[in-house]
């Protein structure tokens, strides 16, 4: 059977698939979404953040270097998390391409009551060999604007983060892992107010502050909110947009 994504059908009874992004569309603004998955508006796009793409490849790689064995990164160790080493499986690097969640082996799930595949793309996994379960890891890049002390997951737009993580621990549990409720953002500030000379001879060398976030999962809003998405996605009209949609808020305007 063909896969069904893209433009909502209500006539296809495969498991829509529906990524962890569109899944925050929806909570943003549910006419957004209803105008991108059933009506097929494309919403204008943005640059890609190819600097944090890149953070994101060489944290990996660093892990990678202590994955399958029984040591774990200095980083780590300084931290005081000896205990929590790089986990090795076979599909983790199928777990991380989140354009192709979709397909078999990959980090997805069926939700049956709505009859959605939810999926994303996981940036790492840590084994605590103390508690033999796993922790859900998530590599962010910044550079803050003001030298004022570490950073925290306080401020609102960061709920979106928040609601990535449940959305990863919730669809591994579903496949079947024992997932740790504390997770990880391990965050890379680009540091602008380093003393440190950027411009070397033939290099240029950025300096990046590195902060471990724990924070405590919440999956219970996850299966309500797929259900909601379902109805969403059959009813003939679209709903009003969210008082804080900058799109409704143009669109209104105009």
């Amino acid at each position: 059977m063909p896969r069904h994504r893209g433009i909502f059908d209500k006539n296809n009874a495969e498991p829509y698939e529906i990524s962890r992004y569109r899944i925050e569309n929806f909570i943003q603004c549910p006419a957004c979404f209803y105008m991108q998955q059933v009506e097929g508006i494309k919403f204008p796009s943005i640059p890609g953040f190819n600097i944090n793409e890149a953070t994101d490849i060489l944290l990996k790689r660093d892990f990678d270097n202590y994955r399958g064995k029984k040591t774990t990164h200095p980083f780590l160790v300084q931290q005081g998390l000896n205990h929590l080493i790089p986990f090795d499986h076979p599909d983790l690097n199928l777990w991380t391409q989140s354009l192709h969640f979709g397909a078999e082996g990959r980090m997805n799930y069926i939700h049956k009551e709505s009859n959605l595949k939810v999926g994303g793309g996981l940036d790492d996994v840590w084994l605590n060999i103390n508690t033999n379960k796993l922790h859900i890891i998530d590599f962010k890049s910044t550079s803050q604007k003001k030298d004022n002390g570490p950073i925290t997951l306080d401020e609102y737009w960061k709920n979106s983060y928040k609601r990535q993580m449940d959305l990863y621990v919730w669809v591994m549990r579903k496949k079947g892992f024992e997932i740790d409720n504390i997770s990880y953002f391990l965050y890379c500030d680009g540091d602008r107010f380093t003393n440190s000379s950027f411009l070397k001879e033939q290099i240029a060398l950025m300096e990046f502050k590195i902060t471990l976030i724990p924070y405590k999962t919440d999956t219970t809003w996850i299966e309500p909110t797929l259900i909601k998405i379902k109805n969403i996605l059959t009813q003939e009209n679209r709903p009003f947009h969210d008082s804080r949609c900058e799109f409704g808020t143009f669109l209104n305007l105009a």
